[in-house]
C-alpha cells in the first residue's frame, strides 16, 4: 500500500524520522526546555543523516518539530472569544489601577 504517483523527498523522509522519534523517545513528557534541547540536537542529527536538506528545510522541520510537541488544549480551556464581553473602559481602569499600584 505504498503511494502511488509520489516519490518521496529528503524533507519527507526526515519529517517522517523526526515524527516517529518524537513518538518513541517520550519527549512529549519532557519539559520545555527539555523538549527544545532534545528538538535542536534531533534536527542536527537529521541535517546529518539527509545532507542534502537546505538550512530553510531544517528550519521548517524544527517548528514542525515544535509545534507536534506543543502539549495540547484543554477541552475545558474557554475561548477568549467565548468569553463574557468586557466593557472598553472597565478594562482601561483596571490596567491604570494596576500601573498606579506598582
Amino acid at each position: 500500500m505504498g503511494r502511488k504517483g509520489h516519490d518521496s523527498t529528503s524533507v519527507d523522509r526526515a519529517r517522517d524520522e523526526l515524527f516517529s522519534h518524537i513518538r518513541r523517545c517520550g519527549v512529549l513528557e519532557a519539559e520545555r526546555e527539555q523538549r527544545e534541547e532534545w528538538l535542536t540536537d534531533t534536527v542536527g542529527y537529521l541535517s546529518e543523516r539527509y545532507p542534502d536538506l537546505t538550512e530553510i528545510e531544517l528550519a521548517e522541520l524544527q517548528e514542525i518539530g515544535h509545534r507536534y510537541c506543543m502539549p495540547p488544549i484543554s477541552r475545558g480551556a474557554i475561548d477568549v472569544q467565548d468569553g463574557p464581553p468586557v466593557e472598553e473602559s472597565t478594562a482601561l481602569e483596571g490596567e491604570r489601577g494596576e500601573v498606579n499600584a506598582a
